[in-house]
């Protein structure tokens, strides 16, 4: 009885993984990959002493980080990108960003 109803809830999990998979193109393993990137640049924006960079937005897709917001100059705007692409797992970077002084 146990073994069944493991099986059926792995079956289950299975099931959804894959319909994940085709609504959104990208399987599991991509996704996580996605969210760890996003995670690891927005932590790397953050931890920066110098500036205040928390009104950028920090989105992942198949290794492509885009970057929207706001920031003070031009230098600072190449910085965050350059840091953006510091980061392992980082394909390229799309920097949206404005420069508002």
């Amino acid at each position: 009885m146990i073994s069944r109803l493991a099986c059926i809830a792995l079956a289950f999990t299975f099931l959804s993984v894959v319909g994940c998979q085709s609504t959104t193109g990208k399987t599991a393993g991509q996704t996580i990959d996605d969210a760890t990137i996003t995670a690891s640049v927005q932590s790397k924006l953050s931890s920066d002493r110098l500036s205040n960079f928390s009104r950028i937005d920090v989105d992942t897709e198949r290794g492509v980080v885009t970057l929207n917001g706001v920031v003070k100059s031009a230098d600072q705007k190449v910085r965050v990108a350059e840091m953006a692409r510091g980061v392992n797992g980082v394909r390229s970077v799309n920097n949206n960003l404005q420069v508002q002084p």
